[in-house]
């Protein structure tokens, strides 16, 4: 991409999304175009093709997303289905209708089935059944990737895919209905403290292994593959380094300063036992994750905690 170039940013309000205009905007480029949802409803295809239409967007990077947490995901299987198909489906059609020079559409981690050999390579995508707890938004983002290396396929669109990991940061959701397990953890580890709460209840058994990236490390690495990689098979972006959900919650109580007990509540479920993305194939382009889960932890504590009244409503 050139510095001058138009570039959209779908779902720029989002925590990926966020990043990724921050990213831009600090490497200088300089038309980078935004629009917020209440303007502009990606799942409706008319106000989508009209948007393409009216500003002709020479790159896109697809983030725009309904996401949330096993509970969440569990709740709504429709309605997560239904909205990430409509906006992958909406987005892409209209970028090739369009003439977009290039897309890169995000994908997700969970969408690799739910007893994948560990670390998960990107030919293991559709080898076997996905996690029951998050199929209908699973189905969608595959979709959503096959359809973009599909008009790869038949009209020669330069769009391509990359599948990041469990990712956390400023920004991040953290309704405690809602939102990942990092970014529920910090919540309740800090109103915990701040509370005076004698424990702190974690769902399921502990064991279940997650890799977790940086929110800016993965802008990086899609402004790096968006100038760096034209293939129509998707990469993983991650960092290579799992924990189990135990250790990553005494990490968060010892960063907290919490001293309270910890109760594993093994009447909800794991989810998937564990999720670690093979990332050999990114690394071998000369792109590495760069924040240490430590230290990403201990920044996005600071940044819940001076910004805890807007971000936990």
């Amino acid at each position: 991409m050139e510095k001058d170039s138009k570039i959209y940013v779908a779902g720029h309000s989002g925590l990926l999304g966020s990043a990724i205009v921050r990213k831009l905007e600090a490497e200088g480029y300089s038309d980078v175009i935004t629009v917020s949802h209440g303007e502009l409803d990606l799942t409706d295809q008319r106000a989508a093709s009209a948007f393409f239409d009216r500003e002709r967007p020479e790159y896109v990077f697809l983030a725009a997303a309904k996401v949330g947490g096993i509970q969440a995901n569990a709740a709504a299987p429709a309605s997560f289905f239904y909205e990430n198909l409509m906006i992958s489906a909406n987005v892409i059609h209209a970028a090739y209708k369009n003439g977009a020079k290039k897309l890169l559409f995000f994908g997700s981690s969970c969408i690799y089935p739910r007893d994948c050999p560990q670390p998960i390579k990107e030919e293991y995508l559709l080898s076997d059944y996905l996690e029951k707890t998050n199929e209908g938004y699973a189905l969608a983002k595959i979709a959503g990737l096959k359809m973009c290396a599909y008009y790869r396929e038949q009209f020669g669109c330069g769009f391509i895919s990359c599948m990041p990991t469990n990712l956390y940061g400023p920004g991040d959701n953290f309704n405690l209905e809602s939102s990942h397990v990092l970014p529920a953890l910090i919540r309740k580890f800090h109103e915990a403290k701040a509370r005076g709460h004698r424990t702190v209840a974690i769902w399921g058994s502990g064991r279940p292994r997650r890799e977790f990236m940086h929110v800016d490390d993965a802008a990086d690495a899609g402004l790096f593959l968006m100038n760096n990689y034209d293939g129509g098979e998707h990469v993983n972006v991650g960092t290579g380094r799992d924990v189990s959900i135990h250790e990553l919650a005494h990490m968060l109580q010892a960063e907290s300063g919490y001293e309270g007990a910890l109760v594993f509540d093994r009447s909800k479920p794991d989810g998937t036992p564990q999720k670690l993305l093979d990332v050999s194939k990114l690394n071998a382009m000369g792109w590495k994750s760069k924040i240490g889960l430590r230290d990403g932890v201990r920044q996005t504590m600071a940044w819940y905690a001076e910004n805890a009244g807007g971000a936990a409503r």
